[in-house]
């Protein structure tokens, strides 16, 4: 649902502190993603890119600072989270796929179980899904008989069989085999394409340069740098964003 004039998602100050406040993952980091927004966060190990993303769902919830998403601070804990989890959807490095289930089981679970759709319903709209990303003849195998390549496009469907807003990856193809890279990033940029609003934490530069329309740089649990990816990657401004593109360019 558009927003009428606000951002998506509006991130405003946040700070995360872990082990009684000894380790600082996020210190007053800011943005904003509107719609069809394709944000791609970068940075090296350690940054704080994955706290970040998980704060934008409150799977980590900030010590400080607002987000606020569709216009409704998210942060506020008078506020029902799970009725806007179900607009975000999630992917995880590891696909945490049912492994006593069968695809189509996995795909379906979440939004038959919340009521949001018959069970008739949510697997026509799997089936759909499945056919998109290529894998409509594993609907009723069980996750053990997949590659990896194939378990992360099915932990896409069952994310977008829940119809979300915005698709949020956390390294998406770090736990691939690099020959199992290319399937996952193709569903992605289809998605991409497709006017999905996507905010990505990824190591993959060429997606983040090809598909991205705006690049975060992050080094120390701060934003440091911001911008479209041509300037980011032909320009960067900052001493720290230069060390780290020599090193992964």
């Amino acid at each position: 649902m558009e927003t009428s004039g606000k951002h998506l998602i509006e991130v405003n100050q946040v700070t995360k502190q872990f082990n009684a406040g000894t380790v600082r993952a996020l210190h007053n980091c800011s943005f904003t993603i509107d719609k069809g927004d394709v944000v791609a966060i970068i940075g090296p190990s350690g940054s704080g890119k994955s706290t970040l993303l998980r704060c934008l769902n409150l799977l980590e919830t900030p010590n400080s600072g607002t987000i606020l998403f569709d216009g409704v601070e998210i942060t506020d804990p008078k506020v029902d989270i799970d009725l806007h989890r179900r607009k975000m959807g999630m992917v995880f490095q590891h696909f945490n796929l049912f492994p006593h289930m069968t695809v189509m089981k996995n795909i379906t679970l979440a939004p038959i179980r919340l009521g949001l759709c018959s069970r008739e319903e949510a697997e026509k709209r799997a089936m759909v899904l499945l056919e998109r990303v290529g894998l409509a003849e594993k609907a009723n195998e069980f996750p053990v008989r997949l590659s990896g390549g194939q378990k992360q496009r099915i932990a896409i469907v069952r994310a977008l069989c829940m119809e979300p807003e915005v698709m949020l990856f956390d390294e998406p193809t770090s736990a691939l085999d690099p020959e199992m890279v290319g399937e996952v990033l193709d569903v992605m940029k289809d998605l991409a394409r497709e006017g999905m609003t996507m905010v990505v934490v990824t190591h993959e530069m060429g997606f983040a340069r090809e598909v991205g329309n705006r690049i975060i740089f992050m080094a120390d649990g701060a934003i440091l740098e911001e911008n479209s990816p041509q300037e980011f990657f032909d320009h960067p401004k900052e001493q720290r964003t230069i060390d780290f593109l020599s090193k992964v360019l």
